[in-house]
């Protein structure tokens, strides 16, 4: 009670005593036992409580044994885009902009028609692509002749050289001009409608999208002059993205590709991914080495350049341990109650790594020792009041 903390000002002194009680002097076990437990000196120098039977039947004690803890490293993340999903459209030909099917924000679909470009490099290709494949099949139909009659005798050999020569030349070239067309985004469909004289606006080169996603740029307007290499669009797929965090070299050691993580944004769910990348090289600089997660986002909804907390649980080496729920503070010591063939001791102890709902004990027990894991509430309320109590008393 409030009240009773602050009417004894010779509490703060009396509970310290609880514990250090085994520097000095041992007191000597009151004639009479308290209603609420007994408290005497323990061998080691700690105050043991005698709790009632009520609060004995909600005990729970568990021996202190090494343990592994699981750990865990943090470090900031931003998300970024997956590379693979990101399309910079532009022109390989020189022209003019026709047509602009698209704009800025649109959910596009791979293979969707974006900008058709007025060309005449275009039509003249188309020509020659035509031109070529003629002189090729001509040649080919020559060769074919020349064949029958050199098989008959009545033609010289010298004449089926030549023919043949003709027939490679001429297929040569109509290949190299098929490459140009297809290098430029023509497809075979397209180019088998050009055979068949689909061809009356053959000069108009239309760009189309590599894959689906949304576009995010734009620099293309009707009228424009383009040439090669001009970036018109940018379309980008956010369906699946990239984070990337940088962790220091001695933790990035414990940690390897596919180890499971968890990145959380700062609105939303927190999601858990395999680690997909570490970096081979530590940066120059910071000493430290980039590690990547790929996230399937179409559910998350992470936006790239958006700031991430990235976590990496990890396993360090097994050591003494308690569950955290065994931690108590008593006048400002951190300790846990240990059970004694005479009661349950407050031992103070120094606590280390902490993971997974255990904390490491680096001093003040040793293993096989059974601390409190449940009941430390009660415990304490006895060993308070016991306390208050016997300064009354004094």
């Amino acid at each position: 009670m409030n009240t009773g903390w602050g009417a004894h000002s010779g509490w703060p002194a009396l509970a310290t005593a609880l514990i250090l009680a085994g520097c000095g002097e041992h007191t000597s076990e009151p004639e009479t036992p308290s209603p609420i437990g007994i408290v005497k000196t323990a061998p080691q120098g700690f105050r043991v409580v005698q709790p009632p039977q009520a609060v004995r039947d909600r005990l729970q004690t568990e021996a202190i044994v090494p343990r592994v803890i699981q750990e865990t490293v943090e470090a900031p993340g931003e998300v970024a885009l997956d590379l693979k999903r990101v399309a910079k459209v532009n022109s390989r030909i020189e022209g003019q902009v026709e047509h602009v099917y698209v704009q800025l924000g649109d959910r596009i679909r791979s293979g969707q028609p974006l900008v058709a470009i007025g060309s005449l490099r275009l039509d003249e290709l188309v020509q020659e692509y035509l031109v070529s494949k003629a002189q090729a099949e001509v040649a080919e139909s020559n060769l074919r002749r020349t064949k029958e009659l050199w098989r008959e005798q009545i033609v010289p050999e010298r004449r089926l050289v030549e023919e043949q020569g003709r027939f490679n030349e001429t297929k040569a070239r109509f290949q190299h001009v098929r490459e140009k067309l297809l290098n430029m985004g023509m497809t075979t469909s397209e180019l088998r409608e050009l055979e068949r004289g689909s061809h009356l606006e053959a000069h108009l080169y239309t760009l189309k999208a590599q894959l689906s996603g949304t576009v995010v740029t734009q620099n293309v307007v009707l009228g424009q002059g383009v040439s090669p290499g001009n970036d018109l669009l940018e379309i980008v797929d956010t369906s699946h993205v990239w984070v990337f965090a940088n962790l220091p070299i001695e933790q990035a050691r414990r940690f390897k590709k596919g180890d499971l993580g968890t990145i959380v944004p700062k609105v939303g769910e927190p999601v858990t991914a395999p680690l997909a990348y570490l970096a081979p090289v530590a940066d120059e600089r910071t000493r430290t080495v980039r590690v990547r997660f790929d996230i399937p986002n179409e559910k998350v909804g992470l936006r790239p350049n958006e700031y991430v907390e990235v976590r990496l649980p990890f396993k360090g080496p097994a050591s003494l341990a308690v569950p955290v729920s065994a931690l108590t503070m008593i006048d400002r010591v951190r300790g846990v109650f240990v059970e004694r063939e005479s009661g349950y001791a407050f031992v103070p102890i120094e606590t280390g790594r902490e993971g997974g709902g255990w904390i490491e004990v680096e001093l003040g027990l040793t293993g096989g020792e059974r601390v409190v894991t449940a009941g430390v509430f009660d415990l304490k309320n006895v060993l308070l009041k016991e306390a208050i109590q016997s300064g009354e008393e004094g």
